[in-house]
């Protein structure tokens, strides 16, 4: 059972000094009204359960997992036939939920284009200031006219449709037309090489490609073309090629037909699409590991365990509704794309949003909140962090008091970035950090409208995820640094990946370390109440003295200094053998590393981490390698710094700046190109650690 919240006192010696301030409480108004008091009363006066507070309705719903899941079926109406079987039979990794229940997501996301077909379904806006707005009934309509395209083309249950588009309204209702009948949904944003989409594509053989010539980004217009011609050339089994918006590159194989979005085949007229219902676990979804190393992870997800971890996740853990505008800052490339689509199984209005989160500006994200009267905002911490670090107060400057929710994933966010949001967006908010996973498509710890907020602390574990932080010796621990680990299963766990008939590939991607556990790999603390704080990945963590820590806790304070811009931090040691720890910094235009920076990067390390954190080596270089959806690439550089040649330590398609990666060396230092193009030594200084 859980224990009461921890004391500040008590916070500040598990976690520190930054940890642990209130910033937000539920009023009486707020907790009655949420949408997750309404299930507990729900929950008690149909099934029996008393639930009085958050921390035994959590308990219920991972000690009763069929019973909750079951409960959230009956809820929330989900459209489909449930069946007569038992909601969860088996135990992890061969849990099998609903056995002989049929679905379909599309049919769930659409359901109010038959009770309120003049709502806003979704609002549409593009960086060079464009607006576009579509109703449920007009999105519906749209969704079977697609629909009745593919079906034109050949397309069925079970094939494979992928698109390679910016987040557009073209993207939405492709996902919803082929997952409508049953056919399978994947995507890359139009930023991805073209090498990096062929190695996630390639794996499923898609028989139709929606894309686009170009995009729009940073103010400047990019030409996709010849990556289209490239893709196309490198898919077995295209049949069919639709584009949107402006031509793309000319027909580069002539069994591949081509069309145009406003000029498809098969157009019907129908008002709503033909809803194909597909068993519980029929694959809904293809979405990809990063894939630095190797071909990606092809990650198959279920209609049913995304319908119903989606519906908890967005109205009990979120509390939206019908009456939101949805928004999170994302790229088709990411899962938070299909989480942000969860929004219409809501019924709210979703926001998307194609451009850059910095043009012309910093606050650029913040006046389009604004100017849509967004309820939930959603982005990633370094966004909230890079406002902060820039001196923004959206909150004075512009109206946005529509915002009752902000949403923060992609990376742990620090004290300092919670109380930057309540000094400088609103005061009555709920701050939301999330973590989670492509691998389950949502967040297992997070907020919810009845607990408080506390600086870097995130609020707790979501209903029906057994989240537990697990010692070397595979236990449970409370207070300390462990491994985030899941204990029970959940329904939107993947249903298995593409091309991996017996499951060998998925059992050792995740239950390898601890057998009937899913080992995530990140490190985690647990706080009695249930509170947590992410370190970053498992994999990356420092060990210097036999005192592990995340490295989420060393770029806080490194990233805390006004010079610093980014920064990356790699332990070269391994197992027995004690190694360097080699810090990079990413510096404000003008600004050089030198000693008297050096030092006081050092004093902070040494004065809130440890004398043991002070790094052997500090280097600046011009940029911190990063992942498509933005993560630092710390195991590929640790590689490369223990000798690891660059073209074998990452795929530089599975990048967002490859170039900047070729320019680590194994001495530990960063190799910078000259304005004359001789490599040169990056200004590095050694340390007396």
């Amino acid at each position: 059972m859980l224990e009461p919240m921890p004391s500040n006192d008590e916070v500040a010696e598990l976690l520190g000094s930054d940890y642990g301030a209130v910033l937000w409480e539920p009023g009486p108004q707020v907790i009655a009204q949420a949408k997750i008091t309404h299930y507990q009363r729900w929950l008690a006066s149909t099934r029996g359960v008393p639930v009085g507070r958050y921390p035994d309705l959590w308990a219920w719903s991972v000690g009763s997992p069929g019973a909750f899941w079951d409960s959230l079926w009956a809820y929330f109406g989900v459209l489909g036939r449930r069946g007569d079987g038992p909601a969860l039979t088996g135990q992890l990794p061969a849990a099998d939920w609903f056995p002989g229940a049929t679905l379909n997501y599309a049919r769930n996301a659409l359901r109010a284009a038959r009770t309120e077909p003049a709502r806003i379904a979704i609002i549409a806006c593009a960086e060079d200031g464009s607006r576009r707005t579509l109703t449920y009934g007009e999105l519906a309509a749209e969704v079977a006219r697609v629909q009745a395209a593919l079906r034109a083309l050949g397309v069925t249950r079970g094939d494979r449709v992928a698109g390679f588009l910016p987040n557009i309204v073209e993207a939405l209702v492709a996902m919803l037309a082929t997952t409508s009948m049953g056919a399978i949904w994947s995507s890359c944003s139009p930023d991805f090489g073209p090498h990096s989409v062929i190695d996630r594509l390639a794996q499923i053989t898609p028989k139709v490609l929606f894309t686009v010539g170009g995009y729009r980004y940073g103010g400047k217009d990019y030409s996709r073309a010849d990556a289209v011609a490239e893709i196309v050339a490198g898919l077995p089994g295209l049949a069919a090629l639709v584009t949107v918006g402006q031509p793309g590159a000319g027909g580069p194989d002539p069994g591949v037909s081509r069309y145009e979005w406003d000029r498809l085949p098969g157009a019907t007229g129908q008002p709503e699409p033909q809803y194909e219902e597909v068993p519980f676990d029929h694959p809904l979804w293809v979405l990809y590991s990063s894939g630095t190393t190797g071909l990606p992870k092809a990650i198959m997800h279920g209609h049913g365990g995304i319908v119903l971890e989606h519906l908890k996740a967005l109205t009990l853990q979120q509390d939206l509704g019908p009456e939101d505008v949805f928004f999170w800052y994302t790229t088709t490339g990411w899962m938070m794309w299909n989480y942000l689509a969860g929004g219409l199984l809501a019924g709210a209005t979703v926001l998307l949003y194609d451009g850059s989160a910095a043009h012309p500006g910093p606050d650029a994200l913040w006046r389009l909140a604004a100017a849509n009267r967004v309820t939930y905002f959603g982005t990633g911490a370094p966004y909230l962090l890079a406002c902060a670090k820039a001196g923004l107060s959206p909150g004075r400057e512009l109206d946005l008091t529509a915002i009752r929710g902000i949403g923060s994933t992609g990376s742990p966010l620090p004290p300092e970035g919670f109380s930057w949001v309540y000094q400088e967006v609103g005061p009555d908010l709920l701050l939301g950090s999330f973590s989670g996973g492509t691998d389950l498509c949502t967040g297992f710890v997070g907020p919810n409208p009845l607990l408080p907020v506390r600086a870097g602390i995130i609020a707790g574990r979501c209903l029906g995820a057994e989240v537990e932080a697990y010692s070397e010796q595979g236990q449970p621990v409370t207070g300390q640094v462990g491994e985030l680990v899941i204990t029970e299963p959940m329904p939107s766990m993947p249903v298995g990946f593409w091309n991996d008939p017996d499951g060998q590939r998925y059992r050792s991607s995740y239950f390898d370390s601890y057998p009937g556990v899913w080992r995530h790999g990140d490190w985690i603390t647990m706080l009695p109440d249930g509170g947590c704080v992410i370190y970053g990945r498992s994999d990356a963590t420092l060990n210097r003295g036999g005192v592990r820590m995340g490295t989420s806790e060393f770029y806080r304070v490194v990233e805390r200094l006004p010079e610093v811009i980014d920064s990356l931090v790699v332990d070269t040691g391994q197992l027995g053998r004690p190694g360097r720890l080699v810090l990079y910094v990413v510096l404000a235009p003008g600004r050089d590393l030198d000693d008297e920076l050096a030092g006081r990067l050092r004093a902070a390390l040494r004065s809130e981490l440890s004398p043991r954190h002070v790094p052997d080596e500090i280097h600046q270089v011009p940029g911190v390698p990063r992942t498509l959806s933005g993560k630092k690439l710390e195991v590929p550089v640790r590689k490369i710094l223990l000798g690891t040649p660059v073209a074998e330590a990452a795929d530089p398609d599975a990048l967002a700046n490859p170039e900047v990666l070729g320019l680590f060396t194994s001495q530990g230092g960063a190799r910078v190109e000259s304005e004359t193009g001789a490599a040169q030594q990056s200004t590095a200084i050694e340390g007396d650690a």
